[in-house]
């Protein structure tokens, strides 16, 4: 995207190709977390209401909106590439209620990440 400042048009195009399938992208990966839990007997993120794709109860107010915010503007003003980072709402789980604690916690922390590298995949091929 140019610095000229292209209009409110450039703006809105600029979101549609970079925040939203960012945040699709955000919202699966904690999806995936809580769904591999609930498979392996943890119903927490569920009852939490986490297994949705509403993106409102992943959102945290900091790590999803106000320092991403900040990034992508800082590289506006300075006229640099953006580099951006940020976090969701860790999904709730309790390790007591699966079978083998210690395997099925490295499951779902993988399951996150996991999901993005296929996420990455599909880009690539698509």
């Amino acid at each position: 995207m140019e610095a000229d400042g292209g209009g409110a048009a450039q703006i809105v195009a600029y979101i549609a190709i970079i925040a939203v399938p960012l945040l699709a992208a955000i919202i699966l990966h904690e999806v995936a977390h809580g769904v591999v839990a609930h498979m392996l007997g943890d119903p927490t993120a569920a009852r939490h209401g986490r297994l949705t794709l509403n993106p409102i109860p992943h959102i945290d107010p900091v790590g999803t909106i106000l320092l991403p915010g900040i990034l992508l503007i800082t590289a506006r003003v300075l006229g640099t590439s953006p580099f951006v980072f940020g976090w969701a709402k860790p999904v709730p789980i309790d390790p007591r209620r699966f079978a083998n604690p210690r395997r099925d916690s490295l499951l779902v922390a993988v399951a996150g990440p996991a999901t993005n590298l296929l996420l990455a995949a599909a880009s690539v091929a698509f």
